[in-house]
């Protein structure tokens, strides 16, 4: 298989998948500086039809570090994914410590990087188990991958769960 040369260099995320033979397709979308902290400029939580996913680094009372996805357009339920992960209370990692813990900063975190950085646990959505593909960052800011979730569970070794809701907690 021949690969011609992007003008935009491949992420770390992207030659992983690349070494485990993971097809995906690379996305571009635009970002904007919000306070001190990188947002994607989308006015959706889809594209092209498909879901986007974000990357939300927390931590756990009894694991330490754990990564939930869950869809751009949901909210994560604590109790549900504390349950699931064998915590009693998990939280978010304050952005002060999002780099030292993850390796990304704040909207370039991804199940990949993360994996290939640190062996913390990650888990899916069950949305993302019933999904052909979803979105997820490329570990760069402004970069995603669409990627079937299947592949990308058993590259990261993630668990599915319900832990994603309609409404904060």
């Amino acid at each position: 298989m021949s690969k011609k040369k992007k003008k935009i260099s491949k992420t770390l995320v992207e030659k992983i998948l690349d070494k485990e033979n993971v097809e995906y397709k690379a996305m571009t979308f635009p970002t904007k500086a919000e306070g001190d902290t990188q947002e994607l400029v989308h006015d959706g939580s889809m594209q092209d039809g498909y879901k986007i996913y974000k990357t939300l680094v927390l931590t756990g009372n009894k694991t330490g570090p754990l990564v939930g996805m869950i869809p751009l357009d949901k909210h994560l339920s604590y109790k549900k994914l504390a349950k699931i992960s064998g915590n009693k209370k998990v939280g978010m990692v304050p952005l002060k410590d999002l780099i030292k813990t993850s390796g990304f900063e704040h909207g370039a975190n991804s199940p990949v990087g993360i994996r290939s950085l640190h062996n913390y646990p990650i888990y899916f959505d069950n949305e993302a188990e019933r999904s052909e593909k979803i979105i997820v960052s490329a570990g760069k800011l402004g970069q995603s991958l669409l990627i079937e979730p299947h592949d990308l569970a058993k590259v990261v070794d993630a668990k599915f769960g319900d832990f994603a809701v309609d409404d904060p907690e």
